[in-house]
């Protein structure tokens, strides 16, 4: 030997370096790939998971929107339905306003018709008592001209009283 290489040792040295190279392969190698291999799986099905879940929430959001806008769209319409009941109502009240109103104008109008009507019978009455009245007094006095002119002046003041019942009976 003349390095004093013993093949033997070297042999064994080998031997002992592939048992202990597949025992830690065994023990170390194999155990650690496997824990990194179902870490990387786990950290993926998480990133999936976290991506589905993030889809649904979007795709809810989505729907949550949509059924917003239409229950939007169901509260304008309905308002809209309320508006038009409401202004219906309205023009039904203004209508039966407007009736009762003419109602009571013709009323007050017949009422006022038949008060016209009743002074200018209370006038005429008076008028033919006074005319009566005058014809006695003519018939009685000797001057008839003394007589006319008290005619006259009494049928003038009735003229006047009439005219002014008139107006008051008219303005009623």
């Amino acid at each position: 030997m003349p390095l004093n290489i013993d093949w033997q040792q070297i042999l064994l040295h080998l031997l002992n370096f592939v048992i202990l190279f597949a025992g830690l392969w065994l023990l170390l190698y194999k155990p650690v790939r496997n824990f990194m291999q179902k870490r990387n799986e786990e950290y993926e099905n998480r990133d999936s998971e976290a991506e589905r879940k993030q889809k649904e929430a979007s795709e809810l959001r989505a729907q949550y929107e949509q059924k917003l806008a239409d229950a939007d769209a169901e509260i304008e319409a309905k308002r809209a339905d309320v508006r038009k009941e409401l202004d219906d109502y309205a023009a039904r009240r203004k209508n039966a306003a407007q009736e009762e109103a003419d109602g009571i104008l013709a009323r007050a109008r017949e009422n006022a018709a038949r008060e016209k009507e009743k002074s200018v019978r209370d006038a005429r009455r008076e008028i033919s008592e006074l005319a009566a009245e005058a014809t006695e007094k003519l018939a009685l006095r000797e001057s008839a001209s003394e007589a006319f002119d008290q005619f006259l002046d009494a049928a003038e003041a009735q003229e006047k009283e009439s005219k002014a019942q008139e107006k008051t009976g008219g303005n009623e």
